[in-house]
């Protein structure tokens, strides 16, 4: 492959697991192989509840909600993962009209940000019941007030039986997410190198974040090392993006930061 360009924004990056050097803001992050980037587009993603259920939820437990639940359609049994109906009708039900009319989501829109829905621990006094009702976890992301939330609901009875509310909790990004920071990056000025080396890489304009292949990590904010323009990533939803030209390279995004929650784009600090 030919050595292609040393611009501002960084260079393509070729390799299958090329280590991204650490900064004091991010530390010790690799760039995924070819098989790592989300491909699927299944917008799926498994590890968002569990970081919430570690960091605790410092939100008072909310009466729960009874309404029309949808249909049942498919059920599983004790242990086993949601089939795609009780995935469906967990959402329906926690996405009620207040929670749709009061929250806003990735792209500025109502309604809130869907992250995860996953199977829910039983409770304690029914641990060892084979007939123990099923539940899921339904995280959303609230771009209003950046607010994780997350809605347990009961799928025999269609009732929302607890929710919970938490600031400054950031699980990990989902696919729409990521496509939107890349949207975000395609469309600012700092852009310009990403656009520049897919040209170089492809022959073709980059135009759309559908020609390109995303992981994201979320960023945090330390203080001082970092332009104050992201100070408030933590509190606010912040993605540093690896893209991937779809059948083709990396290119090295990684000193760019996309604050979700203001749409804006800025420069890390070199240290």
């Amino acid at each position: 492959m030919r050595n292609l360009v040393h611009r501002h924004l960084g260079k393509v990056v070729a390799g299958a697991a090329i280590a991204v050097a650490g900064t004091a803001v991010m530390i010790g992050i690799t760039l995924p192989g070819t098989a790592g980037a989300d491909e699927s587009g299944d917008g799926k993603s498994g590890g968002g509840t569990q970081a919430a259920q570690q960091a605790g939820q410092d939100g008072a437990v909310q009466p729960g909600v009874v309404q029309q639940a949808p249909a049942e359609g498919d059920k599983g049994t004790g242990g086993d993962p949601l089939t795609d109906d009780e995935t469906k009708r967990a959402e329906q039900i926690a996405a009620n009209r207040q929670l749709l009319n009061s929250t806003e989501n990735v792209t500025g829109q109502r309604g809130p940000q869907r992250l995860t829905v996953d199977l829910a621990d039983p409770e304690n006094n029914e641990t060892d019941d084979p007939d123990a009702p099923r539940r899921a976890d339904v995280t959303f992301y609230d771009y209003k007030d950046d607010t994780l939330v997350t809605k347990t609901v009961n799928l025999a009875t269609g009732k929302v039986e607890q929710t919970g509310t938490q600031h400054g909790v950031q699980p990990p990004l989902s696919r729409a997410e990521n496509v939107e920071a890349g949207r975000l990056l395609i469309a600012d000025p700092l852009g310009a190198g990403l656009k520049a080396d897919y040209k170089d890489a492809t022959g073709n304009e980059l135009t759309s974040p559908d020609q390109l292949l995303f992981n994201g990590a979320v960023y945090r904010a330390t203080p001082g090392a970092q332009p104050a323009a992201l100070d408030q990533c933590g509190e606010h939803r912040c993605v540093r993006l690896f893209p991937k030209v779809k059948n083709g390279p990396w290119i090295d995004a990684r000193e760019l930061v996309i604050d979700l929650s203001t749409r804006k784009v800025a420069r890390l600090d070199r240290g």
